[in-house]
């Protein structure tokens, strides 16, 4: 079989930050567009400005800050692509909070580790399961660090059943956070019906949503004008051919 290989800088154009010209570090997505930068790039232009940096649209008259939010498989694609990326960042940020005399963040701590085992994967072959595996584990202890979110944005949601299959919940209406991912929404289900998260999907207007949305970008892309609550359907996942 033959393969191509890809020179870095023949996709740079894709994985880097037009604000600044360097490359996506806490990449972030205008829910309007789709287009992704830096996140504290972004989050600084739109301190006087509510428009997108690269196509101009208007995303938010007032609050533009709220419809941003951060691009999880962008940023893990950036890591890959790019050596010592990711390992140069978390070192930046923990030399910066030691130089403030400040305990680094447990989520800072958490991608630190991340990072030290998927290299360390690589290193001793481990198989692609194994740093799956890692990566959840890493997300389990962040989960735990936070205080729950309760000071975010929340969102409403009605949880439906949409499979004979198995079993609707109990308490089908929660109420959570904007920056919760479906992700999250598929280890709940799965803890309340003793199933794996992986072989559940999650369904809006009757179109499967990935495991990295927020809720907020599910909100403002599939539910604009409808009011609340968010209704969402689970089935088991279906394997297409």
């Amino acid at each position: 079989m033959l393969t191509r290989k890809i020179k870095l800088w023949d996709i740079n154009a894709h994985i880097t930050c037009r604000l600044c010209n360097g490359y996506l570090i806490d990449a972030t997505t205008v829910t309007e567009c789709l287009h992704t930068f830096c996140r504290s790039c972004l989050v600084k232009y739109l301190e006087e400005n509510n428009t997108c940096p690269t196509c101009r649209i208007v995303i938010h008259q007032s609050h533009p800050l709220q419809y941003i939010g951060h691009d999880r498989t962008m940023q893990d694609i950036v890591y890959k692509l790019v050596p010592g990326l990711q390992e140069a960042e978390m070192r930046k940020q923990r030399e910066f909070y030691h130089k403030l005399g400040m305990e680094v963040p447990g989520d800072i701590k958490g991608e630190m580790c991340s990072a030290k085992q998927h290299l360390d994967s690589h290193r001793n072959g481990e198989t692609k399961a194994d740093e799956n595996t890692n990566k959840e584990t890493s997300e389990e202890k962040q989960e735990e660090d936070n205080d729950y979110h309760r000071s975010d944005e929340q969102v409403s949601i009605c949880l439906e059943c949409n499979s004979s299959k198995l079993r609707g919940l109990k308490r089908k209406w929660i109420r959570c956070s904007a920056q919760a991912t479906v992700l999250h929404l598929k280890k709940f289900i799965a803890k309340k019906r003793q199933e794996l998260p992986g072989l559940l999907d999650i369904l809006c207007n009757e179109e499967i949503l990935g495991k990295d949305h927020t809720l907020k970008f599910v909100v403002v892309t599939r539910w604009r004008f409808k009011k609340a609550p968010l209704l969402l359907h689970y089935r088991p996942k279906m394997d297409l051919l």
